[in-house]
């Protein structure tokens, strides 16, 4: 069969399309930066270009809707009375690759962290950093937020009289976005363990209420394998990841613990993001401070446990979070200080990755998050 020039080309244009996304890039606040940033990203030389920003204050971390009709953003933001941070909801126009306004509700706490939605859309759970507590919020059909329906409040502390005083909820994670929560409190060195019902918004604790680490360790970020039967959790304060065997009903059984830092390194400690790779081969964890590195580990497929493959350099300053692109070959890491996202080509079989040489130039990026243009 015979394919006329203008059909062919037609084809691949097509074809480039479906490896295109929109990524939604959250920044704090700074002379470079304003707010959320959308570019369209394409998956098949691993360029990005911008195609629209709007101003918010510290978006510091976002999540999408499981429709992709809206996105919901933190204001890390604090005051005197404990309850200065916000939390934005935006509608998104898919074919402009736009984002609106819709309106902000208090998070009812300082420093919001970290949000997320549930499967079913209608509820937005926001973590508070510094006054060490979470609150649910109802999602409206428009998709804006309601006030607050619940709070909860953690107590405690832990032995780092500098970073761990009071608790500090640093994630709240929602295990297949349904009614699994699991919540690592930095300041309490305890992931504080949920049931959560979608229908009502309430909150329970489960029957084992908390899995305790190690002293000093302070959790911070969590993810679970595609298959559901391992956790694992990056510990701030040692750069340390700690894997779990998933027992069900918020039980988590520390099976390894291994330093995500190289071995000669000998500076500061300061871990950060940890994601499991889509195909749930290997595991990847950001180290900060004048580390600046992604540790990539292998993951065994029948115990779950992991095996130090190698340190990539971020090329930049502060990874924070980082992510996959929709496809898995490339992985795009915020440098928060060095004002640039560095997109990599991963290896699906070994896991390494490769500078591309593509960069994003943008003001204190932190939180990287996927939109499909389809």
């Amino acid at each position: 069969m015979k394919f006329s020039l203008t059909v062919i080309v037609t084809l691949l244009c097509i074809s480039a399309m479906a490896q295109d996304s929109y990524l939604v890039v959250g920044t704090y606040d700074s002379p470079k930066s304003e707010g959320i940033y959308v570019y369209r990203f394409n998956s098949t030389n691993g360029t990005a270009k911008e195609v629209s920003h709007i101003k918010t204050s510290n978006p510091s971390f976002l999540a999408v809707s499981p429709n992709q009709k809206y996105v919901y953003a933190v204001n890390e933001n604090a005051d005197s009375t404990g309850r200065g941070g916000g939390v934005s909801s935006f509608s998104f126009d898919k074919k402009a690759g736009i984002l609106t306004l819709l309106n902000q509700q208090s998070s009812e706490g300082n420093h919001p962290c970290y949000v997320s939605t549930d499967k079913t859309g209608k509820w937005v759970i926001a973590g508070n950093y510094s006054s060490g507590n979470f609150s649910v919020l109802p999602i409206l059909k428009n998709g804006a937020l309601g006030k607050a329906k619940k709070v909860i409040q953690h107590t405690g502390s832990g032995p780092d009289s500098n970073r761990q005083r009071s608790p500090h909820v640093h994630a709240v994670y929602l295990k297949d976005g349904n009614s699994e929560l699991f919540v690592p409190d930095l300041g309490i060195d305890k992931i504080m363990t949920y049931r959560f019902d979608n229908k009502t918004g309430n909150i329970t604790p489960t029957k084992t209420k908390f899995v305790e680490v190690a002293g000093g360790t302070g959790p911070r970020h969590i993810d679970f394998h595609p298959n559901g039967k391992y956790a694992y959790l990056m510990q701030e304060l040692n750069s340390s990841v700690a894997v779990y065997k998933n027992m069900g009903a918020g039980q988590l059984v520390e099976i390894q613990t291994l330093f995500s830092l190289p071995l000669t390194y000998k500076g500061p400690m300061s871990g950060a993001d940890i994601h499991v790779s889509p195909d749930g081969r290997f595991l990847y964890c950001s180290n900060r401070d004048a580390s600046h590195t992604i540790a990539i580990f292998s993951i065994d497929q029948s115990t779950g446990m992991i095996t130090l493959v190698d340190h990539q350099s971020v090329l930049g300053e502060k990874p924070r979070n980082f992510n996959f692109d929709p496809t898995g070959r490339f992985l795009l890491v915020g440098n928060q200080n060095s004002d640039e996202i560095v997109i990599f080509k991963r290896d699906i079989q070994t896991g390494l990755l490769t500078d591309t040489g593509n960069r994003i130039s943008v003001g204190k990026p932190v939180c990287i998050k996927w939109i499909p243009v389809k």
